[in-house]
């Protein structure tokens, strides 16, 4: 029987107020940087379909606060009812936001500021029980996880507007060519999959629940650049054997022939990454690629994408107690030297990077870096209940979505666990995504 998860609940009172004040101002520090390294006519364009305007998230983060916080936690009269429907973000698709009457920057700032004002005094005063919304601060948690996710998007958006250089972050640290083993053998049997304990863990990520997996053998790193070039140049694109008739029919369609934002130059390849031209670093993760490319790319090297639940075993089965840890290295919040988070770097570090964050059986960045695509679909787990609202997850259930595990450089340590959860299009690209393969054991 695979023994249970760690318990992870918080119990001191401050230790939770902390926690939640160190959260909502590291998640507000970053959206003020991201919505004024550039001019009011850049917060105001749309510069994606994809995407919305920078001052719709701007808004949307102050109005979800206000929603949840506010409203259902505090019990406050709504600041500005008239604008709820605005940033609903399932009322309004992100192509046509551009056209609503949005608040214009200088308001969208006055507002998120004051709810945040009205936000962090509700804290002060919190005793974090009573309901399932504030029991251990999971309202506060869950805002600021939300507005995380929000500046992951801004980043998104960042990385796709055209123009100079705004944002800058210093270079991960210069390791050596990894040279360790290619793959990692995880064994069989069961694990716990998923969390009950994790006292900000998201409805998806829930319950704990046990799993059956049959041995196999994962990447050590995830798939850099110089592996999927050597792809592309033995005719990956051109080759229909390796891609999924969905696969095939979309980079056919739409002349997909690299990973975006790649051109090439002569002899070499060149990439867009926030503002700046530069060649393709061939040890880094590969990046901007879609399911659709990760699944062909692992068909061609003659294996596969990992399940979820494999990718899950992998990062957080310790064989030695038979416990699923909260991450890779342990159950410690992940510090700097275990990965690359927070957006502290604007690109993925060399495969190989953060020993500190492997996992028992020495698998390497599987937090950080790059969100991973895996095999599955996005699915509840058993005995799952939507909580607290059902758009959360629930509506994404099915086939139509994939799950990406791991998160990314551009994902804040407080929207990253070894049971988060992320899920797309298998056709989208902007997104800080690549993967890594995996193989089942030779019988």
């Amino acid at each position: 029987m695979t023994a249970p998860e760690t318990e992870t609940t918080p119990t001191d009172t401050e230790a939770l107020r902390e926690r939640a004040l160190a959260s909502l101002t590291t998640a507000r520090d970053r959206t003020t940087l991201l919505t004024s390294c550039v001019d009011e006519p850049d917060l105001t364009a749309q510069h994606s379909p994809l995407m919305s305007p920078l001052v719709w998230d701007l808004a949307h983060i102050g109005n979800q606060e206000e929603l949840w916080l506010l409203r259902a936690v505090g019990g406050r009269e709504a600041m500005r009812p008239e604008i709820d429907s605005l940033y609903d973000a399932f009322e309004h698709p992100r192509a046509e936001r551009p056209t609503l009457p949005l608040l214009p920057p200088a308001e969208a700032r006055r507002y998120a500021a004051e709810v945040r004002g009205r936000a962090l005094d509700l804290l002060e005063a919190a005793d974090f029980h009573g309901t399932r919304l504030t029991e251990a601060g999971f309202a506060f948690g869950m805002i600021a996880q939300h507005e995380q996710q929000h500046d992951e998007t801004m980043l998104i958006t960042h990385q796709l507007r055209k123009g100079p250089q705004a944002l800058t972050a210093p270079d991960p640290e210069p390791v050596p060519l990894f040279t360790g083993p290619a793959e990692v053998l995880v064994p069989g049997g069961p694990f716990t999959m998923g969390t009950s304990g994790e006292p900000w863990a998201l409805d998806n990520e829930r319950p704990a629940h046990p799993r059956e997996v049959a041995p196999f053998w994962i990447d050590t790193t995830p798939v850099t650049n110089a592996a999927y070039q050597a792809f592309i140049e033995d005719g990956g694109y051109d080759t229909e054997r390796w891609w999924s008739p969905e696969g095939w029919a979309h980079i056919r369609q739409h002349s997909v022939t690299a990973p975006l934002f790649w051109r090439r130059d002569g002899g070499q390849w060149l990439r867009r990454r926030f503002g700046i031209t530069e060649p393709v670093p061939p040890d880094e993760p590969v990046l901007h690629v879609c399911w659709y490319e990760a699944d062909a790319y692992a068909r061609w090297a003659g294996r596969r994408l990992p399940t979820e639940t494999e990718w899950e075993k992998a990062a957080r089965f310790d064989p030695a107690t038979g416990r699923s840890r909260r991450y890779p290295w342990g159950d410690a919040d992940p510090a700097p030297e275990h990965a690359n988070l927070g957006q502290r770097h604007l690109r993925p570090a060399p495969a190989g990077s953060y020993p500190a964050g492997e996992s028992p059986l020495g698998v390497r960045q599987l937090i950080g870096d790059v969100w991973e695509w895996t095999a599955s679909d996005f699915l509840p787990y058993p005995g799952f209940r939507a909580f607290p609202y059902k758009e959360y997850s629930e509506v994404f259930f099915g086939p139509e979505y994939k799950v990406l595990r791991g998160g990314s450089f551009a994902v804040d340590p407080v929207a990253c666990r070894g049971t988060f959860r992320n899920w797309d299009y298998p056709i989208r690209r902007q997104i800080f995504s690549g993967f890594r393969t995996a193989r089942s054991e030779a019988v």
